[in-house]
């Protein structure tokens, strides 16, 4: 299932992508409304990574992906110590890094998150924390809740090997510790490239609090990462506002 992009309210610049999705948007939804419980992801309480990865200066990135990415970006736009948080699209080309291209699941690409973040606030190791934890589920391969195709898939893209070993050590961890219903399916691939999604996917979750996608999916995310980890929630989201 894909989701479109029509906001509740329409903004100006949003005319052609409202009007594309306007015959589609009842049907999906009352079905949205009508999920069962499942279709919710379920946070788990986790441990933190006992090896985590030491960064220097006030400023770093991380691209996760984890299904939507207007939940994935909802969740960090709320952590403490994340500067920025702007969805987009990785593992593919830039040719094709734009949502028509990305949902047919066949560019390679994955709806991604960029996250920006000081890390002497928030370590490396605690967003992968958080990311396991609340913002998806790992032991979903290529889907998460509504939403199916390689495009939707469970992936940390590391920008470095440190990065990559420090995931791969985590997911290690996690599975040792068996906090999860079924095995951990993340993949770690290299960072070849992030592009920016369209202007309308950023900052949805906070713009669009109302719509049927976001009340069902995305807000009980933000919700978890307020119960489970309240020393890294803020509660003024971080906006990307325009690109």
């Amino acid at each position: 299932m894909s989701r479109s992009p029509t906001l509740v309210a329409v903004r100006p610049n949003l005319w052609r992508a409202a009007l594309a999705s306007l015959l589609v948007l009842p049907a999906m939804a009352f079905g949205l409304l009508n999920q069962p419980a499942a279709a919710q992801e379920a946070p788990v309480v986790i441990p933190a990574p006992t090896t985590d990865l030491t960064e220097t200066g006030n400023s770093a990135t991380a691209v996760f992906a984890g299904g939507c990415f207007w939940g994935v970006q909802g969740v960090f736009q709320h952590v403490k110590g994340v500067r920025n948080a702007v969805a987009g699209y990785a593992g593919g080309s830039a040719a094709t890094a734009t949502y028509e291209q990305s949902s047919t699941g066949t560019t390679g690409h994955a709806e991604s998150v960029q996250i920006t973040y000081d890390p002497s606030v928030v370590s490396y190791g605690q967003l992968l924390q958080i990311y396991f934890s609340v913002a998806h589920n790992p032991t979903q391969l290529n889907y998460q809740g509504p939403d199916h195709g390689t495009q939707y898939r469970s992936t940390i893209f590391a920008a470095n090997d440190a990065q990559a070993a420090t995931a791969k050590a985590y997911i290690a961890e996690l599975s040792a510790a068996d906090r999860f219903d079924g095995p951990i399916v993340t993949t770690i691939e290299p960072l070849k490239g992030f592009y920016a999604a369209e202007q309308y996917h950023q900052d949805f979750l906070t713009l669009n609090p109302n719509y049927p996608y976001i009340v069902v999916n995305d807000l009980p995310k933000v919700a978890a990462l307020k119960k489970i980890f309240p020393d890294f929630y803020r509660a003024d989201p971080v906006l990307v506002g325009s690109l």
